[in-house]
């Protein structure tokens, strides 16, 4: 887990910084009674719909997007390094964590909580920060795994369409590039 971290941590610096600034936007609203929040959650209720449903189709298409990118990584006439697939297992792995996220919190927005009788009033304060936070988190996810499709795609520019000498190039095929 932290070598994953590691290796990626722009990417992740990246997405908690977007992270961090969301939340900290929301939090500087104040603190809001129950039925203030029940307000503001009517208010912001179809732009939380609006984000979830956007990360779910970016998620499905970045998806797709890395098996064009495995495509291109196979048909090089370069030897890439397994480092390279396993980048692009991560980036997947991670897509699909936050696609299950969003795909969730999307349900959960579609329950009809605000026209409920029965929800005690104090709760819609939990419910509006809670929301608020794992949207913030959601964001700050979507930036981190954008920025790692970026790193890959970098990559591959670098030894596919530059020729250049790189670390994901493998010892073989960097050699037969110093031969040229």
């Amino acid at each position: 887990m932290f070598k994953f971290i590691k290796n990626n941590k722009h990417a992740f610096c990246g997405g908690l910084t977007a992270t961090l600034f969301t939340g900290t936007g929301v939090f500087l609203l104040g603190n809001v009674t129950g039925y203030e929040a029940k307000i503001l959650l009517e208010s912001s209720l179809s732009g939380l719909n609006i984000l979830c449903n956007t990360i779910v189709l970016a998620c499905a298409t970045i998806l797709a997007l890395l098996l064009t990118v495995l495509s291109v990584s196979n048909s090089s006439n370069n030897k890439i390094k397994e480092r390279h697939y396993k980048q692009v297992l991560n980036i997947a792995k991670f897509d699909v964590i936050l696609f299950v996220l969003a795909l969730i919190l999307f349900q959960f927005f579609n329950i009809p909580i605000l026209e409920s009788e029965s929800v005690p009033t104090s709760w819609y304060d939990f419910i509006y920060w809670s929301t608020l936070a794992f949207t913030s988190i959601l964001s700050g996810m979507m930036i981190t795994v954008i920025l790692m499709l970026y790193n890959s795609v970098t990559n591959l520019i670098s030894i596919i369409g530059l020729g250049k000498d790189h670390p994901m190039l493998s010892e073989e095929e960097a050699d037969q590039m110093d031969d040229d």
